[in-house]
C-alpha cells in the first residue's frame, strides 16, 4: 500500500471519492490531485462499491447520504472484500451516524462543512497511521508476549483484544487508541496528547473524533474500561481481581505478561454497531 511519504518515490497514491453532490465531488478531487495523488469518484453506492473492488485504492473518502445505498452499506461491503482506510463524511453533526459508522469499518470521519486542507491533512496522518500498523517483525517470545489488564487481553503482535474470553472486533483507529491508552495505565491523557500520539496530527477541533472512538470502545469492551476525567482527557481504569483466584500481581497492575495467546481467536471483520 502507498503512503504519503512513498508516493513520490513510487506510484501516487490512489483514492476512491464517493460522493454525490457534483460541487464537492470536484473540489476534493482537485484538492487531492495538487497532492499528487490518483483519484477517481463515484457519485452512488453501488458505483462505488464496484470502483473499490476495480481500484483497489488506498483510502476511501466515503459520504453517508448516497443514493443506491448509503455510506454504512457501502463500508460494510468494501471492508467484507478487503480492509481499506476509510474517511466518512457526514452533512449532520450526528453522533448516532458516527459511532455507526466507526461501528462498520471507518476510520476516521469529517463533519460538512469542512476545509480541503484539513481533509487532505486527515487523510495523510490516516495513511501515516496504516503503516505504522502494518504487519511488526516479532520475534517468536515477543509474539507470546502480551499484555493483560484483569479479563482484558491485548496483543500487541497481532493486533488482537479480547475481553473475558471474548474477542473484540475493533477497527485499526480503535486498536491504537486502546495500546495508547494501555502504555500508561491510570495517567489521564489530554485528548490533545491522543490526536498527536494516535491519529498524527494536532488540531482542537478534532477532540470529538476522540470522544466518539472512545465511545466506540466502551461499547465493545463495556463502558468501566475508560474513565473519563472532564475537561481533561481519558484514562484506561485497571480492572481489579479478586487476589483468591491467585492472579500475578504484575498482571494486575498491567504489565508485560507471558501468555499463551496461540489459541486466541482471530476476529472476523468489524461487527456492525446498530
Amino acid at each position: 500500500m502507498s503512503t504519503p511519504d512513498q508516493a513520490a518515490a513510487s506510484s501516487p497514491v490512489r483514492v476512491v471519492v464517493i460522493e454525490d453532490e457534483p460541487t464537492i465531488t470536484r473540489a476534493i478531487a482537485d484538492r487531492l490531485t495538487a497532492e499528487g495523488w490518483e483519484v477517481t469518484t463515484a457519485l452512488d453506492g453501488p458505483s462505488g462499491v464496484r470502483t473499490v473492488a476495480e481500484v483497489r485504492p488506498d483510502v476511501v473518502v466515503l459520504d453517508v447520504m448516497l443514493p443506491g445505498f448509503d455510506g454504512l452499506e457501502v463500508c460494510r461491503r468494501i471492508q467484507a472484500d478487503e480492509p481499506v482506510p476509510v474517511l466518512m463524511l457526514t452533512a449532520r453533526d450526528d453522533e448516532t451516524d458516527m459511532l455507526v459508522g466507526l461501528g462498520v469499518g471507518a476510520d476516521d470521519y469529517m463533519t460538512k462543512p469542512f476545509s480541503m486542507r484539513e481533509l487532505a491533512a486527515r487523510l495523510k496522518a490516516l495513511l501515516r497511521r496504516v503503516r505504522r500498523a502494518g504487519p511488526p517483525a516479532a520475534t517468536e517470545t515477543e509474539q507470546n508476549l502480551a499484555m493483560e489488564f484483569g479479563d482484558l487481553v491485548i496483543d500487541r503482535a497481532g493486533r488482537r483484544v479480547m475481553r473475558a474470553g471474548v474477542p473484540a472486533h475493533l477497527t485499526p483507529t480503535e486498536f491504537d487508541l486502546l495500546l495508547c491508552l494501555a502504555n500508561a495505565p491510570g495517567t489521564v491523557l489530554t485528548r490533545e496528547q491522543l490526536l498527536a500520539d494516535v491519529w498524527d496530527w494536532i488540531d482542537a477541533t478534532g477532540t470529538r473524533t476522540v470522544d466518539s472512538h472512545v465511545k466506540a470502545l466502551r461499547r465493545k469492551l463495556g463502558a468501566d474500561l475508560v474513565r473519563t476525567v472532564h475537561g481533561v482527557g481519558y484514562a484506561l481504569e485497571i480492572p481489579e481481581e479478586d487476589d483468591s483466584t491467585g492472579g500475578d500481581a504484575s498482571r494486575r497492575e498491567g504489565r508485560d505478561a507471558p501468555l499463551d495467546i496461540s489459541s486466541m481467536p482471530t476476529p472476523n471483520e468489524p461487527a456492525t454497531d446498530s
